[in-house]
């Protein structure tokens, strides 16, 4: 039974209010530790977490509770609890998740627009961090009053906001531990750091690929020499290259370690191949230069690339001075960045494993190779759908969306998702989002759409309406 027409009043409502805060959000550069280690004492993280706790205790929902829980040496987690209600059940529990750290700012912002600088362009509001995630805690909080003003059910409710996700959600673990009692044992989570193929309907996301991030460290000569050494003295930068051909091949881009060479499972290719025959080939909504194509002009293998199969991307790159202003010099080091995105059912121990083996064993001349800087998070593939969970999801979209849901893996990963499959195998997930295609999470131009933004949101409201009657 779907909510009273109260619930999408009140969403809208709710939405005007939050919009000027998400705002005040978008202008914190909270960045994640990884990429300031000096979190704690820049303050950012703190002002964020204030903001975003303020705004839920300003909210007069009977009998929640709004708190930060703090670990020493760790980032917070704003932690809500909120009590059943309509006749949901108490003694059962739904997580909704969401985090509140960055990305860095990234280069390349269009004219008018900035990381820091929230700025509303028609249905955008662009500005890091709107879209990916600080918009979740607002939705998730405002669907559980939506709930409740359209006369409907919710069973009891936790809300966990981190602020390590995009380091790999390192501090998470210990907070998950420290909140076991609090958590309980949930039968559904809900994570909107998720996203979504078109803004037409809800997007279920049904995997997410693993990662590992490391640096190559390459060494040959103490200190840089001219140029006119070169042909005896190798270069560091074409030691790095043949060590990556170890990995990668550099012609067709696939992955060679034994430990990402994983099978698709069924279900999953014949979702890529029914997504791919309603929206055609995903790659054309993205922004190639004129010329450029994808590696595979196929529909469903599009997706599948980008879900299931691995991936190596150079992300940076040390010992390289600017074009203007580089010399003759043979450099003595080249230190890459690489991030790996491994298939959801690949073990991430098991790739680090054979990553350094493959990449440290019998290096070129003799050059000292060294990995650093290493960060590994296994990927995730969601259980079955339970009997109550596939009308209720058609539903929410329809009523949120006027279409029905529809089901796609995605390329990232989250790593809470597949921290609580193992802790709750019994938990069913409903992982979604509002960034589309261009909405450029981690970029440059990150923009959160707000029609979809409160299209999500009543949605998650219908879906726990549809728990707590199941």
């Amino acid at each position: 039974m779907a909510l009273s027409s109260a619930a999408e009043q009140h969403v809208a409502s709710a939405w005007e209010g939050i919009v000027p805060v998400l705002e005040k959000y978008i202008s914190i550069p909270n960045v994640s530790i990884a990429f300031d280690p000096e979190w704690a004492e820049h303050g950012h993280m703190q002002r964020a977490v204030e903001l975003v706790r303020d705004w839920c205790r300003s909210r007069a929902i009977e009998g929640a509770t709004i708190d930060v829980n703090e670990i020493d040496g760790r980032t917070p987690v704003i932690v809500v609890e909120v009590p059943a209600t309509g006749g949901g059940p108490a003694d059962d529990t739904v997580v909704l998740y969401g985090h509140l750290d960055k990305q860095p700012e990234m280069h390349g912002w269009r004219d008018g627009l900035g990381p820091w600088t929230p700025v509303i362009d028609g249905d955008r509001l662009y500005g890091r961090g709107g879209a990916d995630d600080g918009y979740a805690a607002f939705a998730s909080l405002a669907a559980i009053e939506a709930v409740r003003a359209g006369g409907g059910a919710h069973a009891r409710c936790v809300m966990l906001i981190e602020a390590s996700e995009e380091s790999g959600s390192p501090d998470l673990p210990a907070h998950v531990e420290a909140l076991s009692d609090r958590i309980g044992t949930p039968s559904l989570v809900v994570c909107l750091d998720s996203g979504c193929i078109d803004y037409d309907r809800m997007w279920l996301t049904t995997s997410l690929r693993g990662i590992v991030n490391l640096t190559l460290s390459v060494d040959v000569v103490r200190e840089g020499l001219h140029s006119g050494e070169s042909g005896m003295i190798p270069s560091t930068f074409r030691i790095a290259r043949a060590l990556l051909s170890r990995v990668e091949d550099e012609a067709t881009g696939r992955v060679l370690l034994d430990t990402c060479d994983v099978a698709v499972p069924d279900d999953r290719v014949a979702e890529a191949e029914a997504t791919a025959k309603e929206i055609g080939t995903i790659a054309d909504r993205y922004p190639f230069v004129d010329g450029a194509q994808p590696m595979t002009p196929d529909g469903a293998e599009q997706l599948l690339a980008r879900t299931w199969r691995a991936a190596l991307s150079v992300i940076g790159a040390d010992g390289l001075p600017p074009t203007a202003v580089a010399g003759n010099v043979l450099r003595p080091n080249t230190t890459l960045g690489l991030s790996l995105r491994t298939p959801p059912t690949a073990n991430a121990a098991d790739v680090v494993a054979e990553l350094r083996e493959r990449l440290l064993s019998g290096p070129p001349y003799g050059a000292h190779v060294e990995i650093n800087r290493v960060e590994a998070e296994s990927g995730w593939n969601a259980p079955p759908l339970a009997a109550w969970l596939v009308p209720a999801l058609e539903e929410a979209s329809v009523v949120a969306f006027g279409q029905p849901t529809r089901m796609y893996g995605a390329g990232g990963t989250i790593p809470f998702m597949a921290m609580l499959g193992e802790r709750f195998p019994d938990a069913q997930f409903v992982i979604t989002g509002v960034l589309g295609p261009d909405a450029n999470a981690h970029g440059p131009n990150e923009y959160l759409h707000l029609p979809t933004v409160r299209k999500i949101t009543l949605a998650i409201a219908e879906l726990l309406n549809a728990h707590a009657r199941q």
